[in-house]
């Protein structure tokens, strides 16, 4: 299922979340290199030189205007659920940055709406229109067909209003429906249709997996099954009744932001926390600046350039 663009962050975290275990991530010694992390993290050689550029004492100052930021009760302390409460938070911002930026590039006329011709100009270069009852005898232009049609269907349940196009706001929600709640119903509607093969309204084991057979010669299912069979069944179907409801499969086909932003401020906390009392207090996070500017607590470094975060009011 297609949910539109993630942030560019979601994507290096999951990154870094999958590496992380590995001894060489950072060189062939295993030693970890802040350099490296940074200039991988940060997302690009520009983005290195920026954050290098800067003079410590302003590095500092806005590093202590985000911890400030965080601690929502003022207490003085970063516990885990205020970490993780700021780095939802951040994705959130920057995805809704994304899709501003790229509706301003949809927007060929600059008339403050997105049509689905300016769509697919940006997208494919040309305005497509397939029949929706026409199959295509081509695999690969039939695949094509279908995820154009998913588009334009998300498109049209986007739009809210009589205008054709769509405005700031209805462009948000086609880029991020999981985001928007009106686009709820629409995102599950989508996900059955792909999965649910037998249209009772579940997602069963089996439709879960997919087209997976298991080998008629191997004695037992491959890793990635044994994985897939665990998540189905620990993860997503919270009543275990064998069968994933609307609900619990919106848990699956949205990114689950909560839980990333949970892991990555457990392992702040785990790395950070030097007198153990499980939460961090500024001095614990200065003494560890490096690994803290390279979390997706400060969007590895990122915030500490955007005014939106390091500002006095937010």
């Amino acid at each position: 299922m297609r949910l539109g663009p993630r942030p560019a962050a979601l994507g290096l975290l999951l990154l870094l979340l999958l590496c992380a275990p590995a001894a060489g991530a950072g060189d062939a010694q295993g030693e970890h290199r802040s350099d490296y992390d940074r200039e991988a993290l940060l997302g690009g050689q520009e983005e290195v030189d920026e954050y290098v550029k800067l003079a410590p004492e302003e590095q500092q100052k806005r590093l202590k205007s985000i911890v400030k930021k965080i601690d929502l009760d003022s207490d003085g302390f970063l516990t885990e659920s205020e970490l993780s409460s700021w780095i939802q938070m951040s994705f959130k911002h920057y995805a809704m940055q994304e899709a501003k930026q790229q509706f301003v590039e949809y927007d060929k006329n600059s008339d403050g709406s997105v049509s689905w011709d300016e769509y697919n100009i940006q997208m494919y270069d040309r305005v497509i229109d397939f029949d929706e009852n026409t199959a295509l005898d081509d695999a690969e232009e039939e695949s094509f067909r279908q995820l154009h049609l998913k588009d334009k269907k998300r498109f049209e349940k986007a739009n809210q209003d009589s205008d054709p196009g769509l405005n700031l706001e209805e462009f948000i929600a086609f880029e991020h429906p999981e985001e928007v709640d009106y686009m709820t119903e629409f995102v599950i509607e989508e996900a059955l249709e792909e999965h649910d093969k037998d249209g009772d309204g579940f997602v069963s084991l089996e439709e879960f997996l997919g087209d997976y057979r298991r080998d008629p010669a191997a004695n037992e299912d491959p890793e990635w099954i044994l994985v897939e069979k665990d998540r189905f069944l620990n993860d997503y179907d919270k009543d275990s009744d064998g069968r994933l409801d609307p609900q619990e499969l919106l848990s699956w086909v949205v990114p689950n932001n909560q839980g990333i932003a949970q892991e990555e401020a457990l392992h702040l906390i785990d790395e950070m926390d030097l007198n153990n009392d499980r939460k961090l207090s500024e001095a614990e996070i200065l003494e560890n600046q490096d690994l803290f500017l390279t979390s997706e607590a400060t969007d590895y470094g990122r915030q500490l350039h955007d005014e939106y975060f390091y500002h006095d009011e937010l």
